[in-house]
């Protein structure tokens, strides 16, 4: 504005303002500011004891859970007219209560399941899956137990319902085939009904065995038992249906024992499920290792990465394996650091630039 004025007094006021682009009543008020004085109070605004009125019936018991259309509402109904619902608003944000007043329902922050296991019997993952019946609308229920580390189904069972009382059975008989002792198993599993049962909460309680639980509605904190249900839908013998209750135990007989015997697994570095729970993984991955250094006697020109290696079976197993946040001493940017635990007593830290991939086949 002072360029403005110094200009103007050899351009002319309207020439420069328009090369400026600035309106010329802008400059005049800024020249002559109008005295800022008071705002007029409105003859159509509350006073203040109406004002706190107001304030004391919106806080009140019986409309402190209402929103200010409801509370207005309400007034005209009871014959009373305190102000508008615009007003309401207005006194509330004044005070900082425009915010969801009605009392409502606050969902518990629920833990990441955390889970290791470094062998065979120490971590269960278990889980339902319906099977379609002859008709429509029917269903049988197969009821699964895997161990995690070795992916060896130890305990399955088919049935008419899903019930609590059959999978506290099918728990009880588990542990006794497999030996578990006290405070030597985690037994993990979503939040369906049975799972959170009283009758198996009990038993694993007498049974000296840790339960845990996923987060509800999260998918991945329960991968293993859903990736062995996939693999078994996707097999190309499994029916559409299944024509009667002994049809659909008969079909999971044969699969799971192809499942624990002859499958290969990609999360066991191609071994079989029985060969890693039982401890034959070792015997197994030395033959295979005479077999690949045979083939590098015959042709090493072909192994440009000298004599191959078979693929080992991992050292531990995770559900949700921790990460951590820490800033870059480089960079100051946060990345994410991964906790690596070999051992039940060691623990060694490692860190990672990009998140862990899922563990689940």
């Amino acid at each position: 504005m002072k360029k403005i004025r110094e200009l103007g007094e050899r351009l002319g006021v309207g020439p420069t303002c328009e090369a400026f682009g600035i309106p010329r009543a802008s400059y005049y008020r800024w020249l002559e500011p109008a005295a800022r004085g008071d705002r007029r109070h409105s003859p159509r605004a509350l006073s203040a004891w109406e004002r706190a009125h107001v304030l004391e019936v919106l806080r009140s018991r019986e409309y402190v859970d209402k929103s200010p259309a409801a509370v207005y509402a309400g007034l005209l109904d009871d014959g009373m007219y305190l102000c508008s619902e615009r007003t309401m608003y207005r006194l509330l944000s004044k005070h900082g209560e425009i915010r969801e007043r009605r009392r409502q329902l606050q969902h518990p922050v629920y833990t990441r399941p955390e889970l290791l296991a470094t062998g065979p019997n120490e971590l269960w993952s278990w889980d339902i899956t319906r099977l379609k019946g002859p008709v429509k609308w029917t269903y049988y229920y197969l009821y699964v137990i895997l161990d995690v580390f070795s992916r060896y189904v130890v305990g399955y069972m088919v049935a008419y319902l899903e019930s609590s009382e059959l999978a506290r059975r099918l728990i009880k008989d588990t542990c006794e085939r497999q030996g578990i002792g006290r405070d030597q198993l985690t037994v993990h599993a979503d939040r369906g009904a049975s799972m959170r049962s009283k009758p198996v909460a009990l038993l694993l309680s007498d049974l000296g065995v840790t339960r845990s639980h996923s987060r509800p509605h999260v998918s991945n904190d329960n991968p293993y038992s859903e990736s062995q249900f996939k693999t078994m839908k996707y097999r190309p013998e499994f029916p559409e249906r299944f024509g009667s209750l002994e049809d659909a135990r008969g079909f999971s007989v044969e699969f799971f024992r192809w499942y624990n015997t002859e499958h290969y697994h990609s999360g066991l570095g191609m071994m079989r499920p029985h060969d890693v729970h039982f401890g034959f993984a070792d015997e197994v991955r030395d033959r295979r290792r005479e077999v690949l250094a045979g083939a590098y006697a015959l042709h090493p020109e072909r192994f440009v990465r000298g004599v191959p290696e078979p693929a080992e079976v991992p050292k531990e197993v995770w559900i949700n394996k921790p990460v951590r946040k820490v800033d870059d001493a480089t960079t100051g940017s946060p990345r994410q650091v991964e906790i690596v635990c070999p051992g039940p007593n060691t623990e060694v830290v490692s860190e990672k630039k990009e998140e862990m991939a899922g563990a689940a086949h």
